[in-house]
């Protein structure tokens, strides 16, 4: 349970800090309108602070936990989240520096910012799976 707790916080650290950057980023640079620097703050509130609070909550005086499947939605969620949260950094700062990319760098932008996703939402499967056979016992 501590260690979900720990990494909640963590993730509200990295929301907070994004958050930050974004509001004084877009400042500095004088830039109107929607970016996806504005999009990483809320993502890291919601699928990394919350959901790992919530699953400590499930975890939470759970003797006999099946460790193998909480195991593998940390590695798994973590990688898939932390990919996503990096790709909408590098594309926000992008677009407010207003940088023409290329056909093929913007695909492997989104390419990569698309196998991230699935691999949070491969996370998200995971845990669901724990938690079921957690239910069980």
């Amino acid at each position: 349970m501590k260690k979900y707790i720990n990494t909640a916080m963590v993730y509200a650290i990295l929301a907070m800090c994004s958050g930050v950057f974004f509001r004084e980023f877009t400042k500095i640079r004088a830039f109107q309108g929607e970016t996806m620097l504005g999009f990483a703050h809320p993502h890291l509130f919601a699928l990394g602070t919350c959901v790992f609070l919530i699953a400590a909550l499930f975890v939470r005086g759970q003797e006999n936990l099946p460790v193998k499947p909480f195991k593998s939605f940390y590695i798994v969620y973590n990688i898939g989240l932390i990919g996503t949260s990096i790709m909408m950094i590098v594309r926000g700062v992008l677009q407010v520096l207003g940088t023409e990319l290329g056909k093929g760098v913007n695909g492997m932008i989104s390419g990569i910012a698309g196998l991230a996703h699935i691999t949070t939402a491969v996370g998200i499967v995971l845990l669901l799976l724990a938690l079921k056979k957690t239910a069980k016992n």
